[in-house]
């Protein structure tokens, strides 16, 4: 079973999230469906998607592979107008400290790194990252595969 996260009501202080490389560009390039339910909460600031300049590089280079160039073309984008995207919209904090769990790809570190400093929401399909969950939820940060709407 994958976990899974509903939407929670507004509240005063918006929750912390962090999205994976994959997820952003779900967002942000793939118009995926399952993605669809983080547009309006981070329109409406329920969600404070945070990330690191180690996390825009990422994405920056992931954009670059030439088998995206295709997916780009077609949804009308460059690799520029999906950064200034995540620019716009992403919270840039410092790196965080290393958090107490370690995840199995060294290249994931910094999503569970940064999660579990700001007791964060992190959205990832990666399975070494979610392997974590019930770990990283002690720490008060919660991992997840989506949003699902209440209602």
């Amino acid at each position: 079973m994958r976990p899974e996260i509903f939407a929670w009501p507004a509240a005063s202080t918006p929750r912390a999230l962090v999205l994976d490389t994959n997820i952003a560009l779900d967002l942000l390039v793939f118009a995926d469906p399952a993605s669809a339910p983080l547009a309006p909460l981070l329109a409406a600031r329920t969600l404070d998607w945070i990330g690191t300049a180690a996390m825009r590089a990422e994405l920056a280079c992931v954009l670059r592979y030439p088998q995206l160039a295709p997916r780009l073309a077609y949804h009308g984008l460059s690799d520029a107008a999906v950064l200034a995207t995540w620019d716009a919209q992403v919270r840039l904090c410092p790196e965080a400290p290393r958090a107490p769990y370690v995840c199995k790809d060294a290249d994931d570190q910094k999503f569970i790194d940064l999660a579990a400093a700001h007791a964060a929401l992190l959205l990832s399909k990666d399975r070494a990252v979610l392997r974590l969950n019930k770990r990283l939820q002690r720490l008060g940060a919660q991992i997840a595969t989506t949003l699902v709407p209440q209602g």
